[in-house]
């Protein structure tokens, strides 16, 4: 007999055998078989072993893992599948699922109501959870990581799709693609870190919902919000998000918005408004954010309209506020009710000691101007080209620009915020370089602002939350 042959027998010989010690772990428990055989509304605790996927909850029951117990897909499909209301998963290693976009492989793919996710870890999955058609479910202090593919081959890291009611929250996901809401209504979004990805956060017609203490951070994009309306954001932290795109957060054509205490540091972008509000009986209300150290603080689409900012930080963006295009940009308002903003590049002064400017705020520089409109422009920053337009426009007021935004009661002092900063991500390295922390201290202590703990205290504040 040819020897390839007998070679290939061993090896379909092995692999059989190694699929059947996968199947029927050391300790001899059938995890199927036992979730077969439990009533509904049990607990089924799993013992320390690795078991093969995929594993299906079709009843109500709790699956609950001791530590070490692990379902490993084997690189086909599913790890773990729940088809029933009312289940609730917890504690357990769930790894290596298939590579299919088209089937959308993940760590635990759910079609029941109520389902609860917890405190799992979710290794080299293609999709981390997905939620189809699961409503009022919960999805709480898992650790997600994707394969390691190529962004655009990654899956999502958690995926809700026509989930309303949902509760994300104390969730670390890395090197996922996003974290994406589609067609799901009133869903709260609180503590999670994601690092790592495209979309931090994605949001595509979903409504009412809520997004605090979110870390989102190193990835192309911190959060795409678009095509829904009345979300609300506070005390988030958009951080080093500085892919092609490298917005903070990016809004198109939403409708609805209020955006309180976030922090925005070291993206390319920080807000980048497109079309938002897109209705013309909504203003959007932006109150109490820091805009620090990014390429641009806030950059407009010229017919963009209806934005208010006030007691909001701008403090050492290259340039604070960017109209991207031509066109008049108008109908924005820097302050409302005599209340303005905090500028780092304001020259004014304030005699009466009010802690408000005596002359307005003005954005008129002309090479900024030419730069918005011309983008390739940009790499002159700090050049001498740059200071030579901004002399000839000083000597010659002829061709100053019309200014972008005036402010007329600008802040002498940086606004106190109330967002938490961690000192490290998930990622490793400081998020704020030394430089640029050292900056933000010295401009919160004399704003009044404490970023900072005393050694052995859990997170920093920004602003007074002690």
């Amino acid at each position: 007999m040819p020897r390839f042959p007998t070679i290939l027998v061993q090896v379909l010989a092995a692999g059989l055998i190694a699929a059947g010690a996968l199947a029927q772990p050391r300790g001899g428990f059938d995890l199927p078989a036992v979730i077969a055989a439990a009533a509904p509304g049990a607990e089924v605790r799993v013992p320390a072993d690795v078991y093969a996927g995929p594993v299906t909850i079709d009843k109500p029951l709790q699956l609950v893992g001791e530590p070490g117990a692990t379902i490993d897909g084997g690189g086909l499909g599913d790890v773990l599948r729940i088809t029933a209301d009312d289940v609730t998963v917890r504690g357990l290693l769930l790894r290596n699922t298939g590579i299919s976009l088209d089937k959308e492989n993940a760590g635990i793919t759910c079609t029941g109501a109520r389902v609860h996710i917890t405190e799992c870890v979710f290794e080299d999955v293609l999709f981390g959870i997905y939620l189809k058609e699961a409503p009022d479910s919960v999805i709480s202090g898992n650790h997600i990581s994707s394969k390691d593919l190529a962004v655009q081959r990654r899956g999502d890291g958690i995926r809700l799709w026509q989930s309303p009611g949902a509760i994300v929250e104390d969730n670390e996901v890395i090197r996922c693609r996003d974290v994406v809401m589609w067609f799901s209504d009133a869903v709260q979004l609180r503590r999670n870190r994601i690092t790592l990805g495209r979309y931090g956060l994605h949001f595509m017609y979903s409504d009412g919902n809520v997004l605090e203490d979110n870390h989102l951070e190193h990835n192309s994009v911190g959060a795409f919000l678009m095509y829904s309306h009345n979300l609300t954001l506070r005390r988030n932290v958009f951080a080093h998000n500085r892919g092609p795109s490298g917005y903070g957060i990016g809004l198109k054509d939403m409708d609805g918005l209020v955006a309180e205490d976030n922090l925005f540091v070291g993206n390319r972008i920080g807000l980048h408004l497109d079309n938002s509000p897109s209705e013309e009986d909504i203003v959007h209300h932006y109150r109490h954010n820091v805009f620090a150290y990014n390429d641009v603080g806030i950059a407009f689409m010229p017919s963009v309209t209806r934005n208010e900012f006030t007691e909001n930080t701008m403090l050492d963006n290259i340039e604070q506020v960017a109209v991207l295009g031509q066109g008049m940009f108008e109908g924005n308002r820097f302050t409302v009710d005599g209340v303005g903003n905090y500028w780092s590049d304001y020259r004014g002064f304030d005699l009466d000691g009010d802690g408000v400017g005596d002359i307005e705020y003005k954005a008129e520089g002309l090479f900024e101007n030419l730069m918005d409109r011309e983008p390739k422009l940009r790499m002159f920053l700090f050049s001498p080209a740059e200071h030579a337009v901004e002399m000839a426009a000083r000597a010659f007021p002829l061709v100053t620009p019309r200014p972008k935004l005036i402010d007329t009661a600008p802040l002498m002092t940086p606004v106190p915020t109330a967002v938490t900063v961690a000192a490290r991500t998930s990622a490793g390295p400081m998020w704020l370089t030394a430089l640029g922390l050292t900056t933000l201290g010295a401009a919160c202590v004399v704003g009044g602002i404490r970023p900072w703990r005393m050694p052995g205290d859990q997170a920093a504040s920004v602003g007074g939350a002690a």
